[in-house]
């Protein structure tokens, strides 16, 4: 992966008033930046402030303060390059139904002023795996392949930077699937992808690197594996050949989760306690373990606990 960075965002905040005298702050002072062909999560809660900042990018809210920087263009300076810079896929399906996807594609790129000699709009098809349909009625598409279309549409002004802003919301398991191999493809033909999903596993499947912002305060950017590392407890499952008596602070932070006669869920502290002491401690009283199973959490986890706090 390059270390350009094709997006910097220095001290951006946004203020909208609200009733004439109060003031909502929709960014604080956030500070981010997005390197070329990564996969970037950007995640938060409703009203985190995640569709202010896209928005901006798009060019259809003014922030307050702060400076924007896409693909070495200022949004102040130039925001038409900006504009260009980036395709947007909104969550919101957003297709004239009487139109096929060729004629679509060629109307969009129109509207971007991209000349027909320069328009790749049959490449875009089969990178969308909408080639087959060309022709076809966008009203009578699957759910998935509007999904898909959609994502055609950013792409007509071959952008080099793609926001996808949860593209897979309300879709079944399989059509998610589908959407994240065609994501993945588009990344690796050099697009660098900003991702916002409240699927938090699909962030941990998908995603380079993550920032998370809560009440439009950043309040954690790193990468997803050192993101996953800064959960502090593990959870081990144990089955036992009897019954023993074991409660909380037994060892240095165990805690007991649940107990039903030998079946016991424990939770514990990784740098103060070992799954191996567990073990030594069980064998006071004689007890065989007959299965055992350990959860090292996810980003759900890191997500809850940043924004909890």
């Amino acid at each position: 992966m390059k270390d350009k960075k094709v997006l910097k965002i220095n001290k951006l905040n946004k203020t909208y008033a609200k009733n004439g005298l109060d003031k909502v702050e929709a960014l604080k002072n956030l500070n981010l930046e997005v390197k070329e062909g990564e996969i970037f999560g950007l995640l938060g809660p409703n009203g985190a402030g995640k569709s202010t900042f896209i928005n901006i990018l798009a060019g259809l809210v003014v922030k307050t303060s702060g400076s924007v920087n896409v693909w070495g263009f200022d949004i102040d300076k130039n925001p038409r390059q900006v504009r260009a810079s980036i395709g947007i896929v909104p969550q919101e399906l957003n297709l004239d139904p009487f139109f096929n996807p060729r004629k679509l594609l060629e109307l969009q790129a129109g509207m971007y002023g991209v000349k027909k000699k320069d328009r790749i709009t049959d490449t875009i098809l089969e990178m969308v795996s909408l080639d087959n349909q060309a022709q076809s009625y966008s009203r009578g598409l699957s759910g998935g392949m509007k999904r898909r279309l959609m994502i055609a549409k950013a792409l007509v002004h071959q952008p080099p930077i793609i926001i996808l802003d949860e593209p897979t919301a309300g879709v079944d398991v399989e059509l998610r699937k589908n959407l994240w191999e065609n994501i993945k493809l588009l990344n690796k033909k050099g697009v660098t992808i900003i991702l916002t999903t409240h699927y938090l596993n699909e962030a941990e499947e998908m995603c380079d690197r993550i920032a998370i912002i809560n009440k439009g305060e950043l309040v954690a950017l790193d990468s997803t594996e050192n993101l996953i590392k800064k959960i502090k407890n593990k959870i081990v499952k144990l089955k036992l050949n009897k019954n023993i008596e074991i409660s909380d602070g037994s060892l240095n932070s165990l805690k007991v989760l649940s107990k039903n006669n030998n079946l016991i869920t424990l939770s514990y502290e990784k740098e103060k306690l070992t799954v191996g002491e567990i073990i030594n401690f069980l064998n006071k009283f004689d007890a065989e373990i007959v299965d055992m199973s350990t959860d090292d959490g996810d980003l759900e986890d890191v997500f809850v606990s940043l924004i909890n706090n």
